[in-house]
């Protein structure tokens, strides 16, 4: 049985907050009291991380270019929220009817290099997504072993559109302590059919999994996953990188 539960109780997160400390401390006092254990997943929404991290820009001190000014007019756009979106960006693969489709520096490829105003500390400040997601997942798990000597897999997520499909939903963008990848090619289904194409996407759908627990309308960025022990690994792991398709199969660029 997997079961997820949202951390109720967390305060607004800002500059160097300790997560993992606040965490352990929701856990313990919440109405059904919990510590961590070995085999935990949690999940945590990148604007937590990002705000800890000071991961957020304020409007009132971007100068927009001259691209971006263009881009802008063109789309309908804030030239100064899309300035952002270009400076978060590798490469601006699409913009069309007011959406910027932007490959990031992590090699994501997502809508508006990630950058968003939602969950926002104030107005006219935008969030943008962490540095290093994998490295920001290490650190909060080596800080959650100091504290409980239990090392949980970590998955950091952010909301993703995606191809052919309508909607969002969130995916992982940072992992640490956990195979992200499940590759059941050669093995066999339930009729005795050899699987040549399946793998399964474990971090993203932990994530999708956890987003169905939290309310987007409240503090909830941290979820506790139970159940998926066998996907938990003692060293951080390889991180999201395997999750990234390469650009050679890559259908859409």
């Amino acid at each position: 049985m997997i079961t997820a539960r949202a951390v109720d109780g967390l305060p607004e997160i800002e500059l160097g907050f300790d997560l993992a400390a606040a965490v352990v401390d929701r856990l313990a006092s919440g109405p059904e009291p919990a510590a961590l254990e070995p085999g935990d997943v949690l999940v945590v929404a990148h604007k937590a991380i990002s705000k800890l991290e000071g991961r957020t820009r304020r409007l009132s001190d971007v100068e927009p270019t001259e691209r971006a000014r263009a881009l802008a007019l063109e789309h309908g756009r804030d030239p100064r929220h899309v300035q952002v979106v270009l400076d978060e960006s590798a490469t601006l693969i699409r913009a069309q009817r007011g959406v910027l489709i932007a490959e990031t520096r992590h090699g994501f490829v997502c809508a508006n290099a990630g950058v968003d105003a939602s969950n926002a500390f104030e107005e006219g400040t935008l969030v943008l997504l962490p540095l290093d997601p994998d490295a920001s997942a290490r650190v909060l798990r080596a800080r959650l072993a100091t504290l409980t000597g239990v090392r949980p897999g970590i998955v950091i997520t952010d909301s993703f559109g995606r191809a052919w499909r309508s909607g969002q939903c969130d995916v992982a963008i940072g992992v640490a302590g956990l195979r992200p990848l499940e590759d059941w090619r050669g093995r066999r289904d339930g009729h005795g059919r050899e699987l040549r194409a399946t793998i399964v996407a474990i971090a993203d759908e932990l994530a999708a999994a956890a987003d169905l627990v939290r309310r987007k309308d409240s503090q909830q960025p941290v979820v506790l996953i139970r159940g998926s022990g066998r996907h938990v690994t003692a060293e951080d792991g390889p991180g999201v990188a395997p999750l990234i398709r390469a650009r050679q199969h890559d259908l859409f660029r």
